[in-house]
């Protein structure tokens, strides 16, 4: 039975199929056209209630197998009008007598209507909807694909919750694709039932006239009724149908379903809903309006409307009370101080008075304080934080920093937050160890658009500069974000732009917030999983302050540092080699990174290929030759000209990256890697050097780039 059931729809088709060849008594037609209104009508209701068109992701297929089912239906009860002269089924002839009214000439009027008006509004409509609806997303997908990359690397999402998004991506195109082509169905559907129209009227008056023996208008008046009644009960599926096609390719951004979202955004409106009954009540000067219709309609709207704005007025607003203060001292001058400080999923704050504060001492010392990691905000994004009104940003935090634990090893200190007075209303601030590393904008009632490389139309909006990454970008309505994405561009909500923005700072400041306390967490840590390593190396061989100098060389070039085991074991035998007291400590890293390469590698790599710029070896060779050596070690001493040229080079081949969803990484050998480094630190922070040692084996490597000593000196000169 389970087996059966299992090839249902299978054979549904094939009855389907059946009924363009076997003929079939009227009764069981009827049987068949309630089947189908019925079914066209679920698929509506159910287009109107799911919150996104993946909910419903077999609609393209099931417009093809409801159209087949309507074709049938159409075939059987042509078979039956020409051959049972005009009969064809109760419904067929009750909806005729009901549309008729004994007029032929009115009821195939309001027929051809019904059939224009799907034909050429609502079908036509949707199917250009689903054309367009299809190019768009095809061509959003990469700007999402990095949208999600960046969420990823911030650690606001696992990898798990990005396979998800890449696969919701892929099967978004693969629908509006599917539905643009299924639209061309439902297109030639409504050109079919015309054509069954005529065939049923033409041919059963000839049919009638020819073998029946009648007069014109009986045969007339019978085949009209047949003909108007199998068109309608065709039609009214069919216009369902093509419904909630329109219905399903133009819910592209939803928060709920239809129901719920018209309910919503209808009722945020009530000076709008008053404004309309107003102008209804003006129209009743008009000479000959109805003004008893005018008037009930002018109150029922003036009323909703002013009963929507007294709910509204009477629920609370979000930017009342806040659970952070100004920040103690000058920042906080003239505002409450804050007692205890307020970390992230700290409790109310008791208000005192700056004198009543700091008449114990011992709050004085708290101004001595450097916090790791700060975040100032002006008035208007507290509620972003506030988590009394919703705020979420602790908890995206605390996200974040359990995702950048996983993947680097390393765990963030606590993050002070705070409103600041010295910031505009929008503004917020980071700042790392007390000084300001970084400042941001925000409209918490707009979405950022990034731009795309080429829009198909240009969106209205605030053009701004994305903090992060420094994107051009554009600050745009909620109302815009749906055609914002339809054109092309990526939206993102405010909060996802300060995490982002946050998470981006902290990412190129962690070799800042890596303290001596950490290290002995970290190495307590370790201790746990071996402690017959750490009670060798520690602090016979490795003293805490070499092994943060390795660990902070290893973060600040994004090198994780989670394999504490396989750092302190190569650490160990390369002091084994070269002996204590540790002179090379450049070279120590070298081998560290080396036997991290597999780590590495996966940073950079995507599909088994990895995309680099190479260096040439004369030039290489050159750089070898200018290396000097200072009191600090050795470092790379270039003519300004050739440093000059070198830089421009590295401009040109690093744009390269920029359609590629890779982080930039320049390939070097390892004698090289570290001193290059350092050179190009300071005007590529973000970019990557390797060398060939850190590179796994089965990786292929594909140069689109390369650094000649030829251009050098030509540029030069």
């Amino acid at each position: 039975m389970k087996k059966l059931l299992s090839y249902s729809v299978v054979l549904f088709v094939l009855t389907v199929i059946l009924l363009l060849i076997i003929p079939l008594p009227a009764g069981i037609v009827d049987v068949a056209i309630i089947l189908n209104m019925s079914l066209s009508l679920m698929i509506l209701v159910i287009t109107m209630t799911i919150r996104e068109p993946l909910e419903f992701a077999i609609f393209p297929s099931l417009l093809l197998i409801t159209t087949l089912f309507r074709l049938g239906i159409n075939v059987s009860t042509t078979r039956n009008i020409l051959t049972n002269s005009g009969s064809s089924g109760q419904i067929i002839k009750a909806f005729g007598d009901f549309i008729l009214q004994g007029n032929v000439v009115v009821g195939l009027v309001i027929y051809l209507i019904i059939v224009l008006m799907q034909f050429l509004v609502i079908t036509k409509g949707a199917e250009r909807v689903a054309e367009v609806a299809a190019r768009f997303t095809l061509d959003a997908m990469p700007g999402k694909q990095m949208a999600i990359d960046a969420d990823l690397n911030s650690g606001l999402i696992t990898e798990q919750q990005a396979k998800e998004r890449r696969e919701k991506i892929q099967r978004e195109a693969d629908f509006y694709g599917s539905m643009d082509g299924a639209t061309k169905i439902v297109k030639g559907d409504s050109v079919m039932s015309l054509i069954t129209t005529g065939v049923n009227l033409i041919g059963g008056i000839i049919i009638g006239l020819v073998q029946g023996g009648a007069s014109i208008g009986e045969v007339a008046v019978t085949y009209s009724i047949a003909t108007v009644g199998d068109g309608l009960v065709g039609q009214i599926p069919s216009l369902l149908i093509s419904t909630a096609t329109g219905m399903i390719v133009t819910r592209a951004v939803a928060e709920g379903s239809l129901n719920e979202d018209i309910s919503k955004q209808f009722t945020a409106q009530p000076t709008a809903i008053m404004i309309s009954g107003i102008v209804v009540a003006i129209l009743t000067v008009i000479p000959g309006m109805p003004v008893i219709q005018l008037l009930i309609v002018s109150a029922g709207l003036i009323s909703g409307g002013y009963f929507l704005s007294r709910r509204i007025q009477a629920e609370p607003g979000l930017a009342t009370g806040s659970a952070f203060s100004g920040g103690a001292g000058p920042a906080g001058a003239g505002a409450g101080l804050e007692e205890p400080a307020a970390e992230e999923g700290g409790e109310s704050l008791r208000q005192v008075t700056e004198e009543e504060y700091y008449k114990d001492v011992n709050n004085v010392y708290n101004l001595l304080t450097v916090e790791p990691i700060e975040m100032e905000f002006g008035y208007s994004l507290i509620p972003l934080v506030d988590e009394s009104v919703g705020g979420k940003l602790i908890n995206r935090i605390v996200i974040f920093r359990r995702q950048y634990a996983q993947d680097m090893g390393f765990v963030i200190p606590s993050i002070r937050l705070r409103d600041s007075s010295g910031l505009n209303t929008n503004q917020y601030s980071i700042k790392i160890k007390g000084e300001e590393v970084a400042k941001g904008e925000l409209l918490v009632d707009y979405f950022l658009a990034l731009d795309p490389e080429n829009p198909e139309k240009e969106i209205d909006g605030i053009e701004t500069i994305e903090p992060a990454y420094g994107i051009p970008s554009r600050w745009i309505r909620p109302e815009d974000r749906e055609m914002a994405e339809i054109y092309g561009y990526t939206v993102i909500d405010p909060l996802s732009v300060l995490v982002t923005h946050l998470s981006e700072v902290v990412k190129q400041h962690a070799h800042e917030l890596l303290t001596r306390q950490e290290i002995i967490h970290l190495v307590e840590n370790a201790k746990k999983i071996s402690p017959e390593l750490i009670e060798e190396a520690f602090p016979n061989f490795i003293n805490y302050s070499l092994f943060q100098k390795l660990l902070t060389s290893l973060l600040k070039e994004g090198v994780p540092i989670k394999d504490m085991e396989t750092i302190i074991e190569t650490t160990l035998e390369s002091i084994s080699e070269t002996g204590l007291p540790v002179k090379d400590v450049d070279n120590l890293i070298e081998h560290i990174r080396t036997a991290l390469k597999r780590t590495i590698t996966r940073l950079y790599c995507e599909d088994g290929s990895m995309k680099v710029i190479t260096m040439d070896s004369e030039l290489e060779r050159t750089m070898v030759s200018c290396l000097s050596k200072g009191e600090r070690g050795y470092y790379l001493a270039l003519s300004p000209d050739v440093l000059q040229s070198l830089i421009n080079q590295l401009t040109v081949q690093l744009k390269k990256f920029n359609s590629l969803s890779q982080t930039p990484v320049i390939l070097t050998s390892q004698v090289m890697r570290v001193h290059f480094y350092r050179l190009i630190d300071q005007f590529y922070p973000n970019v990557r050097v390797l060398s060939f040692n850190e590179i796994s084996n089965n990786i292929q490597i594909q140069s689109i780039g390369s650094l000649t000593l030829e251009n050098t000196e030509r540029r030069g000169a």
